[in-house]
């Protein structure tokens, strides 16, 4: 038994929600987004929220049921509150900028690397070595941070490149003489 799955989502004030059949739609002051369910799972409304069941007693449809609760609750989070990730940059000469639709990051190569911002998504650098990606969808927010990492991820002898806010980088000690 899920015990995340058990307990209904609650639908928050000022939100829209809606099921019909296996997909759920929100719409928010954030934004409208939608979710299609997994096959096994079974969603439906009842005073102001949304319940989750398993469709069959299978191992798969119990392994979906508590995912597709909080799919649901991310949706729910992402058109009332939106979610963010910061990215902060480390190097000599690394750095970032926002020029009207691409951001520009210059992370040590010959040529600086230009990345479209998607749609739905807000990029922000409020400082040259800190970038903050902020959007409703959690799913794409990560994506992007994910990629905009991808483009100098962080080597473990001096930390240089591009890391999450927060996160460890394990070092390594360098050449012994």
């Amino acid at each position: 038994m899920s015990r995340i799955g058990k307990k209904p989502v609650q639908i928050p004030t000022g939100v829209t929600a809606n099921v019909e059949g296996q997909t759920v739609k929100v719409k928010g002051p954030k934004g409208a987004l939608q979710l299609v369910l997994h096959d096994d799972i079974i969603a439906k409304m009842d005073k102001g929220a949304i319940s989750v069941d398993p469709r069959f007693e299978t191992k798969r449809s119990r392994s979906q049921w508590g995912t597709c609760r909080t799919l649901i609750a991310n949706l729910m989070t992402g058109v009332t509150k939106g979610f963010e990730q910061k990215l902060e940059i480390t190097g000599v000469g690394y750095r970032a900028a926002v020029q009207g639709k691409n951001l520009q990051l210059q992370l040590g190569y010959s040529h600086d690397v230009v990345y479209p911002i998607p749609e739905g998504i807000a990029i922000v650098a409020p400082k040259p070595t800190e970038i903050v990606v902020t959007g409703s969808d959690k799913q794409k927010v990560g994506q992007v941070a994910a990629e905009i990492r991808g483009f100098r991820a962080p080597e473990p002898y001096k930390g240089k490149g591009v890391k999450y806010a927060g996160e460890y980088i394990f070092r390594k000690e360098g050449k012994k003489k």
